[in-house]
């Protein structure tokens, strides 16, 4: 029996972000490169509104991405493949390090409703590894001003990543993440896409003949936000179109697994970045998943991620 996960809208076939929308030669003020980032979104509102069977591994891929950007912003080493690891590699219960926390931040954003309140604030400031004061607690009265407010999404998200710089700029991490939760929030999205944080060292933000860097809050800030999201929103499109080539392939083999648990390890591969080649489910043992992602590979449906002979990774 095909497994209900890749039976029906995983051939989905995503819009791509229209040419003009990646480039910024043509937005010399914050308004053009607002225009530029409202055209590279549409493709994924229409992504988050038709909710395809792999929406789930898009944003958890995202997310990932995000998460090692904001590994380096603080001032850590490990890359998407060593974050992978440390966070499918332990075991129950283990503590995943300060860089897998930056990760579980950015899974949850993924994963979760965009919704803020202050109990929330403080969890995810914990896990970026930002001391909490009472001073940051203005950001939830800030976010709510800015959701509920005028301004367009771009422009509240430049809004809330100066507010956290300008409390303590190394809670700058916490305004990126707050970012995606706000245009989630002003487009409707009842799931935030992780967009904005991989963005941060863009060359976007480099200031006036490429000195320095444009800061939170400075001048130019604003566009640079508009364009770092008109270039986010081109990428993810480019990551949808090729997730959802590859989530086709694993629906047209899907009738030729033989194995009971296959149905669990396919909603798996289709709402995780990546899961462990020994995953167990109640009807899956360690040795038959090993064999199930062997066949799985052999049919050209899935991707070994790891590069290792040993404590294999897979996914789309």
């Amino acid at each position: 029996m095909i497994p209900e996960a890749a039976s029906s809208r995983s051939s989905y076939p995503p819009l791509a972000a229209p040419r003009w929308a990646a480039s910024s030669a043509f937005a010399e003020t914050a308004a053009d490169a607002a225009f530029m980032a409202g055209g590279a979104l549409y493709p994924l509102d229409q992504i988050v509104r038709t909710e395809p069977e792999w929406i789930g591994v898009w944003r958890q891929r995202l997310a990932l991405k995000c998460a090692a950007t904001a590994v380096r912003l603080a001032g850590r080493i490990e890359d998407e493949r060593a974050l992978r690891d440390a966070w499918l590699l332990r075991r129950p219960g283990d503590d995943p390090g300060p860089s897998g926390q930056i990760l579980s931040a950015w899974k949850r954003l993924a994963s979760r409703p965009a919704a803020l309140d202050t109990e929330t604030l403080q969890s995810i400031a914990g896990l970026l590894g930002i001391r909490w004061d009472e001073a940051l607690t203005s950001l939830a009265d800030a976010f709510d001003d800015l959701r509920l407010g005028g301004r367009a999404a771009p422009f509240a998200a430049a809004d809330i990543i100066a507010k956290a710089f300008s409390i303590h700029p190394e809670a700058e991490m916490l305004g990126w993440w707050l970012a995606d939760m706000l245009v989630a929030d002003k487009l409707r999205w009842s799931v935030p896409v992780p967009l904005m944080m991989g963005q941060r060292f863009s060359a976007v933000f480099r200031g006036a003949g490429g000195r320095g860097r444009i800061r939170p809050g400075e001048e130019g800030f604003e566009r640079a936000i508009c364009l770092a999201l008109a270039q986010a929103a081109t990428e993810a499109s480019r990551l949808a179109a090729e997730i959802a080539r590859r989530a086709e392939r694993l629906a047209a083999v899907t009738p030729k697994l033989r194995s009971k648990g296959a149905g669990d390890v396919i909603r798996l591969l289709l709402s995780e970045d990546a899961i462990a080649g020994t995953v167990q489910t109640a009807r899956l043992s360690r040795f038959a998943s090993r064999r199930l992602f062997e066949r799985l590979q052999q049919l050209d449906a899935v991707r070994e991620l790891s590069g290792r002979p040993t404590f294999r990774i897979y996914g789309l």
